[in-house]
């Protein structure tokens, strides 16, 4: 791989991070306009902490150090009626439905983002992989490297690359063996 497709893949991670935190935020006002609600509704029970405020504020980089979580943990409550919420100060007349509607269409769309932030590490961590096998060995012999990582067979490394068929199954044993630390690491 070239360097500029790399780095698209790492913007384009940069960017699906920003949108998760994004979609994040966007729940946690949702959630704080919930408890809002349910502060009014019971205004002789002692206002409860927000559910939001539970949920730690984290920077990009702790955010793509986490393993995806295999979909949102987000909780429903049941015991509220299902009805327009007031027009207090924050609200502006929106429906609960709308309300859960979004809700629910940012939870699919996080669970999506997870889904592809789990496959572009994927991604990444095979093109380290592979660059790293590639620095490993003499420059020579990095474009033999990157074919055996690919998968290409002794014969067809010698012929492409200009090398002896027993070098070539050495730079293919090489690579197997680096393959097999990388699965086993």
């Amino acid at each position: 791989m070239t360097l500029g497709v790399r780095e698209a893949v790492v913007a384009l991670i940069v960017v699906l991070a920003g949108y998760m935190l994004f979609v994040l935020l966007r729940m946690r006002r949702l959630s704080a306009v919930r408890n809002k609600d349910a502060e009014a509704e019971e205004p002789g029970r002692e206002p409860a902490l927000a559910e939001a405020d539970s949920v730690p504020v984290l920077t990009l980089d702790e955010l793509l150090r986490q393993p995806p979580e295999p979909g949102p943990a987000v909780r429903r409550e049941r015991s509220r009626p299902r009805e327009a919420v007031d027009d207090g100060p924050g609200s502006a007349g929106v429906s609960r439905r709308e309300l859960e509607r979004e809700l629910e269409s940012l939870r699919r769309d996080l669970a999506s983002l997870r889904g592809e932030m789990q496959e572009l590490r994927q991604e990444v961590q095979q093109e380290l992989a592979q660059l790293r096998a590639g620095q490993s060995v003499s420059p020579l012999y990095s474009d033999a490297m990157q074919m055996a990582m690919a998968g290409y067979s002794a014969q067809m490394i010698a012929e492409r690359c200009g090398i002896a068929r027993a070098e070539a199954e050495m730079v293919v044993g090489l690579a197997r063996s680096q393959q097999g630390g990388v699965a086993h690491g």
